[in-house]
């Protein structure tokens, strides 16, 4: 065994490690965790000797926050997502990113960039003493139309020949690269449920509906980085040529802050014509421009001078969550232990996210819904940051199991 082959299976080893992460309950990772060194030695074996190829992805359609198409990967394929991400994005590609690309960024999420856009406002409003106005773009389906040759090309300009990535060779990572983008996964996957769940999405939203060499499939962590990486050239010419510096970018969602409205209001057509040049449109229904005390819609969040506030398609998903905790504790007599973790998850999951809001009362209201029951076994922080499981419910558990003991 070679030395070359020999860091490609360590390499594989530490991306599995990061690739298992919050997935550990799944079929798929919990399949090839059985013989995880046969599977990582065969993965390894298929890269060195540039045999490898994606596995069927699992498609199915999700209904939150919208109808959308998803494409899971197979548990290998990700491990190979993890090991692409882990040798060119820090050093190669996140460095040469605008500081306002929120996705998929270390200490750079949704929040930051709520955070972000309500700075964008304070400081170019000189706080709030002075006239600004907001706009807002979105892309049509961004990730659907998507030139698989155009990102290719995109990606490996931030690469080197003759530079290795953790040990491995360029030629390796193009490899990768190639297998990755190109890959259709339209016409290699299983379908989960019905085909008549894609009933009332749009075809324009749908990868089975678009030409060879077009779209990435939403959900992978490729698919996240190269949606920075695809745009890049447009943040900087909005910053540099457009000369816009309260300028942001999660995504598809663009959000700009400027004291003249028609420097916004002329830079659309501009942004346009940049755009053409790798294939997307501006949303026709979705452009905002107004002043900044009508506050914008931004990362699901409604953000004005001084307070920001979730947007109603948050608030209504917490109230059902609120339903389906009550759903998840009424079930049974006995809560096991796998069910107060999915409680735990799904109510931190949202707290995590309101907290960061004007939300106390919407908190303390909506959690009013909840049955005498759950309040029996868990508990909140004084601020509603965070819920928890009490400790008593550990006494309760060992008296039903071991009732003779005092």
């Amino acid at each position: 065994m070679d030395k070359r082959f020999q860091n490609l299976y360590y390499q594989l080893y530490l991306s599995y490690l990061e690739a298992r992460k919050n997935k550990r309950n799944i079929n798929n990772q919990l399949a090839f965790e059985i013989d995880v060194e046969t599977n990582l030695y065969n993965l390894a074996t298929q890269i060195h000797t540039k045999t490898y190829t994606s596995k069927p992805a699992i498609a199915f359609i999700v209904y939150k926050p919208v109808q959308r198409e998803i494409f899971a990967a197979d548990f290998a394929d990700r491990v190979v997502h993890h090991l692409i991400y882990r040798c060119i994005y820090q050093k190669d590609i996140d460095p040469f990113l605008i500081h306002d690309s929120y996705s998929c960024r270390k200490g750079k999420g949704t929040l930051y960039g709520v955070k972000r856009a309500s700075y964008f406002m304070r400081s170019c409003t000189q706080n709030y003493t002075k006239d600004a106005y907001v706009l807002k773009l979105d892309i049509s389906g961004y990730f659907m139309n998507m030139n698989h040759q155009r990102l290719y090309t995109k990606v490996v300009e931030f690469l080197k020949p003759g530079i290795s990535y953790l040990g491995l060779e360029y030629g390796v990572i193009q490899y990768l690269l190639q297998q990755t983008i190109f890959t259709n996964v339209a016409t290699n996957c299983r379908i989960k449920g019905s085909k008549t769940n894609w009933q009332g999405l749009p075809k324009d939203k749908s990868l089975f509906s678009k030409p060879q060499g077009y779209g990435l499939p939403i959900g992978n962590l490729t698919s996240q980085i190269f949606g920075n990486v695809y745009l890049n050239s447009l943040d900087w010419y909005i910053k540099k040529e457009l000369k816009i510096t309260y300028y942001g970018r999660y995504v598809d969602d663009m959000v700009f802050v400027h004291q003249d409205k028609n420097v916004l209001k002329n830079s659309i057509p501009h942004i346009q014509k940049e755009l053409d040049k790798v294939g997307l449109t501006i949303h026709p229904k979705k452009k905002y421009l107004q002043h900044y005390t009508k506050g914008v819609l931004f990362l699901g969040h409604y953000i004005k001078p001084y307070r920001h506030y979730i947007s109603n398609r948050t608030k209504a998903n917490f109230y059902k969550a609120i339903q389906k905790v009550n759903t998840l504790v009424l079930q049974s007599f006995k809560i096991e232990w796998a069910t107060m973790q999915q409680i735990i998850a799904l109510l931190n999951s949202y707290l995590g996210i309101l907290s960061h809001a004007k939300t106390y009362n919407l908190i303390a209201k909506a959690t009013k819904r909840l049955c005498a029951k759950f309040h029996y076994f868990f508990g909140f922080t004084k601020t509603y940051s965070k819920t928890y499981i009490k400790t008593d419910y550990w006494q309760w558990h060992y008296t039903l199991a071991y009732p003779f003991i005092n």
